[in-house]
């Protein structure tokens, strides 16, 4: 008999050459290592700065070794979509289907106009379209946004079929009709000019028509029976909505997906868990409608550029050996509206990019909130235990599972229950028409359901952070599941990056809170190590993110050090003239070699490393630290956390005059740099008043870090002298001239 010659795989896992990164990655380390040795040796011989510095440096030096465990074997996987077994049948049934939730809460924040186009691009992705349905979660509960939706499928009737006859790349209209029109006009057919034009004016209509009942109200039209569900409709106070915008009823491969809008219920006494608790409401409501077995969730503004990203996603997802490789897939949150040389250090184009690759050569990414794949078996709870064979899985699981405990588990709906069990088997066969399912979906929809149930704790997103996220892919690589990291060209999804200095910092603070509340939870990645199957360096990895908020701490002291040593006349640092400095100098010339070596080597200028090394300064005294204060607010019982939108601008309305400038306002959060600032400039005053005293020499390192410090906090510089929306209010000013005073007077008591 002849061999039969297996197919290549749909994938293929890649080690990354990092040899030089390792050894300066070594070097720091040893480094650090050394002169925490040298402080201990010193200690007695110096006071209370040497010791602060002393415990300061311990802490970076922790916090080095969990970057060194991170980035130690990156790995990438590459993705052949033309390899699967199923890409010459894909009309067949073998194709398996994926439900796509799309998430937006605030229509000011986040623009209509900016979901519609990630829709439209979900929409129009290259899979049949009969194995494909999209959910719109609208969690602020606006007619806006439903009359938005309603409009955009109209248009993706005749978007979706343009895009598939002329293999369209960029299927975000708006991003598309804002390449060269030259570019996209060369080397087509005659009849594609007219059609281009023609499309290119039906989305300018769709766009004009959401702009205008944005601004002056949703016009008369046929859907005022379908919008007076809207009526006398509170935010945070109101019933179900679900509408079945359109219902691909013929399982038409080439035709549109399903579309549904869903509002959950939300009543004041009910907590409804921000994210979290929408994302379960989808779940819930797709998994009755079409219960597919791979879900991807998706932020409003984060819309598919490669139209082929559910196929690089199905490599590896029933490409791997043993399904534990992958319980979900997470692609990087890359920005298509980012200012030249990030001057907020908010892309995260170089982080993404190790640090992603160094979680792939562990158990995995953490799951980052969009742009991710989900096998449904494993939101709904499954253990890779529980896959020693598809057959047993029904035994293992369902079959043992009495009805008591389903209902405990997955709540009172016995449709839902039954679609679950099916998930939990892999039988997930979508019923044909699901425009009879609207019923059963309100009751799973309600604000109440999920009281006495596993919902947001051992099913589904899970509760208790601001970053939902993270903390579900916790529970999930805890359960022992592993992760990938999908990143093909061109890149899976583009999204939106806060344009504003504050904007960043208000994001950070929520990220670093919701980390933070991880961390201290009993779902830590501490206590899942030895409780759970959460590997030793996964749960090193989780910890070096999720203590960014506690890293505001010895960040501060450390950046007002150098002030207290000029104000004190001590030191924090050796003389010039000792061997030890050498050991600072080395530490700081490497570790800038390191970074700038990681910002060239992914293409990045010089003035992009520097304004992320500033960013990350300002970031960690000011949003991190106010993120661990409400944390402790949070402890002590005071208030609760806050999950806070970070605002959404259209491409548009983007003032070139403002692009990389920082913005202020009477925000508490400029306080810390404005106080940082104001005390370092009074340092060094202090230190030029005394430069003909004897110990000035011996401060000579204390005063370059201090200016140092200043060049870090340089737009803080500028705002003290800018005027209106550039300048620092004086109030603020007011409030950081008190801290400083009281600071040095402080100091100057202490000694």
């Amino acid at each position: 008999m002849a061999n039969t010659v297996s197919p290549p795989p749909p994938y293929e896992r890649i080690p990354c050459n990092n040899h030089i990164f390792r050894v300066l990655d070594i070097a720091v380390l040893f480094l650090l290592t050394s002169l925490l040795v040298y402080r201990l040796l010193t200690l007695k011989d110096h006071g209370f700065a040497w010791l602060l510095a002393l415990l300061c440096e311990s802490w970076f030096t922790f916090v080095w070794l969990l970057t060194v465990n991170l980035k130690w074997n990156p790995l990438v996987h590459k993705t052949y979509p033309e390899r699967l077994p199923q890409s010459e049948c894909r009309e067949e049934e073998l194709v398996p289907a994926v439900d796509m939730f799309v998430t937006t809460a605030d229509p000011v924040l986040e623009p209509p106009i900016i979901t519609m186009n990630t829709v439209l691009s979900l929409l129009a992705v290259d899979y049949p379209a009969h194995k494909l349905a999209c959910y719109v979660s609208d969690d602020g509960c606006s007619p806006l946004t439903f009359y938005s939706l309603v409009e955009t499928s109209k248009f993706a009737k005749l978007w979706v079929p343009f895009c598939n006859k002329y293999n369209v790349q960029v299927r975000a209209p708006f991003m598309y009709f804002s390449s060269d029109e030259s570019m996209l006009l060369s080397d087509k057919s005659p009849e594609f000019h007219p059609e281009f034009q023609a499309m290119k004016d039906e989305y300018e209509g769709l766009s004009r028509k959401i702009q205008e009942a944005a601004k002056k109200g949703i016009p008369s039209c046929d859907l005022i029976s379908d919008l007076d569900v809207f009526s006398n409709i509170e935010r945070r106070n109101h019933p179900t909505i679900i509408k079945i915008i359109w219902e691909n009823k013929e399982c038409d491969s080439h035709g549109m997906p399903h579309l549904i809008y869903v509002s959950r219920e939300k009543r004041l006494k009910h907590p409804h868990h921000y994210k979290a608790g929408a994302m379960n409401i989808l779940t819930r409501v797709s998994g009755l409608m079409t219960n597919a077995p791979f879900m991807l969730n998706v932020d409003c503004d984060m819309f598919a550029n490669n139209p082929k990203i559910v196929g690089h996603a199905m490599c590896l997802l029933l490409g791997s050996r043993k399904e534990v490789e992958a319980g979900f897939v997470q692609s990087p949150q890359i920005f298509y509206d980012g200012l030249k040389d990030d001057p907020f250090g908010n892309q995260l184009v170089v982080m993404q990019k190790y640090m992603g690759r160094g979680f792939d050569g562990i158990q995995g990414p953490l799951y980052g909130g969009t742009g991710c794949f989900h096998r449904r078996k494993v939101i709904y709870g499954l253990c890779p235990d529980e896959l020693a064979g598809q057959a047993k899985t029904l035994t293992s699981v369902t079959a043992n599972l009495g009805d008591k405990e389903m209902l405990k588990i997955f709540g009172n709906s016995t449709e839902f229950i039954k679609s679950a069990a099916q998930a939990l088997q892999g039988n997930t066969n979508a019923p044909k028409t699901i425009s009879n399912l609207v019923a059963a979906a309100y009751q799973v929809a309600g604000c109440g359901y999920e009281y006495g149930t596993s919902w947001g704790t051992e099913v589904g997103w899970q509760y208790g952070s601001t970053t939902e996220d993270v903390l579900t892919g916790l529970t999930i690589h805890s359960r022992g599941w592993k992760s990938v990291y999908c990143n093909p060209e061109p890149p899976p999804f583009l999204g939106c990056a806060p344009s504003a200095g504050l904007a960043t910092l208000t994001q950070q603070k929520r990220w670093a809170t919701g980390l933070l509340e991880i961390l201290i939870s009993r779902k830590s990645p501490i206590v899942a190590t030895f409780t759970a199957k959460l590997q030793f360096r996964q749960c090193l990895a989780y910890v070096m993110i999720l203590v960014w908020a506690l890293r505001s701490i010895p960040e501060l002291c450390y950046v007002l050090l150098p002030a207290f040593c000029i104000i004190t006349n001590s030191n924090f640092l050796p003389k010039v003239d000792e061997p030890a400095t050498y050991g600072y100098v080395g530490v700081f010339l490497i570790y800038n070699i390191y970074t700038i070596l990681e910002y060239l080597e992914t293409g990045l200028s010089l003035r992009a490393w520097w304004n992320r090394q500033r960013m990350s300064i300002i970031t960690s005294t000011s949003a991190w630290l106010f993120a661990t204060l409400s944390v402790i607010l949070k402890i002590l019982g005071i208030s609760e956390t806050v999950f806070e939108i970070t605002q959404k601008d259209e491409s548009s309305s983007i003032d070139d005059s403002d692009a990389g400038r920082f913005t202020f306002d009477g925000s508490p959060i400029f306080v810390p740099g404005t106080t940082i600032v104001l005390l370092q400039i009074l340092a060094l005053v202090m230190a030029l008043l005394s430069a003909g005293d004897r110990h000035c020499e011996s401060r000579f390192g204390e005063v370059l870090c201090s200016f140092l410090v200043v060049m870090y906090f340089w737009p803080f510089l500028k705002g003290l002298f800018g005027r209106g929306k550039y300048g620092i209010p004086l109030s603020t000013i007011c409030k950081s001239a008190v801290l400083s005073f009281s600071f040095v007077e402080l100091c100057k008591r202490a000694y």
